[in-house]
């Protein structure tokens, strides 16, 4: 039986694995079999994960990661977790093969997947000016004209973060009216660089090796514009990857799973958490590495604990 099992294998997995394997826990971390490596390996040019000063491209860092976990001992599982076992002092995790893996403790990190308007050149020209973080590539497009998708806080924020660098920042959004705060709406109304595209969607994204414009349909009646940008941030929300966890651990009502304070603790014993899949707010690779690396210690303050206690009980034992 394992010490540590980790589900996910984006920087907070694989940061979390590194501290595992480093304290002689020989963690087995189960990536995906098809998206392993998390967000970032759909991504170019990273320039804000510390270490890099000249940037580092997504995939590259992620490898790096893996490399490292790797080199201290860490078992690495390409398959897809179909079903977890939480509960007791043994904790079972069944990957698609149908091989069950048993731990006695659990780090979940399987991250967030940003929701995506659902066409075909989205896809094609990800990381080639379209994103779904302005925090992680807006400084690509100094004196651009960009456009963010969305009408919730989130999309404002992106809008507003943009204007650092974009010379003008389109706010597309499908209604009349916004979701957002209005803290958020106010300021963005009174940001000069910002113009706001009422009733539109997005129906095409124009551009061979990168995006060269976005093709706009009126939601009222139905007319076509296209709009010259050089980069579309997808701002519509994401959702945790939680649909292994649900009816075992709790959630917040953001829908990420609840932890114990700034722990990794969730309502299990045993059970950790960490990256993306606890965080509503900041989603940056950077955090979610620190993250990891607060399940790893907390996985094994556990271990020495339980061990500390069975340790206890068994000379009690011999002597009842």
């Amino acid at each position: 039986m394992r010490q540590v099992i980790i589900v996910g294998s984006g920087p907070a997995g694989y940061t979390a694995a590194i501290y595992a394997a480093r304290a002689n826990l020989q963690p087995l971390l189960i990536a995906s079999s098809v998206d392993f490596g998390g967000e970032l390996m759909k991504t170019t040019e990273v320039e804000n994960f510390p270490g890099f000063p000249e940037a580092i491209m997504g995939p590259d860092l992620m490898m790096r990661m893996q490399q490292q976990a790797e080199r201290f001992g860490t078992e690495i599982v390409y398959d897809d977790v179909t079903k977890l076992e939480l509960s007791g002092d043994v904790k079972r995790v069944t990957v698609g093969e149908g091989t069950v893996h048993e731990a006695r403790t659990i780090i979940y990190a399987t991250g967030s997947a940003y929701r995506k308007l659902g066409l075909a050149d989205e896809a094609r020209l990800s990381g080639y000016g379209v994103s779904w973080c302005a925090t992680c590539d807006g400084a690509f497009f100094k004196e651009k004209k960009v456009a963010v998708i969305g009408g919730g806080d989130s999309a404002l924020e992106e809008a507003t973060f943009l204007t650092r660098f974009a010379d003008k920042v389109y706010l597309v959004h499908r209604r009349d009216s916004l979701r957002a705060s209005a803290a958020m709406q106010d300021r963005a109304f009174a940001d000069p660089k910002i113009e706001f595209l009422w009733n539109q969607e997005v129906a095409h994204v124009y551009g061979d090796e990168r995006v060269a414009g976005i093709g706009l349909v009126s939601t009222v009646d139905g007319t076509e514009t296209t709009l010259d940008v050089t980069g579309m941030f997808v701002a519509i929300g994401a959702d945790p990857r939680t649909h292994l966890v649900h009816g075992q651990l709790d959630l917040t009502p953001e829908g990420t799973i609840a932890v114990e304070g700034r722990s990794s603790r969730t309502s299990i014993p045993g059970v950790f958490a960490a990256g993306d899949v606890i965080d509503p707010t900041y989603k940056q690779a950077a955090t979610a590495a620190g993250s990891g690396v607060v399940a790893a210690l907390d996985a094994e303050h556990y271990l020495a604990a339980q061990d500390d206690l069975q340790a206890a009980v068994q000379p009690a034992a011999a002597t009842a």
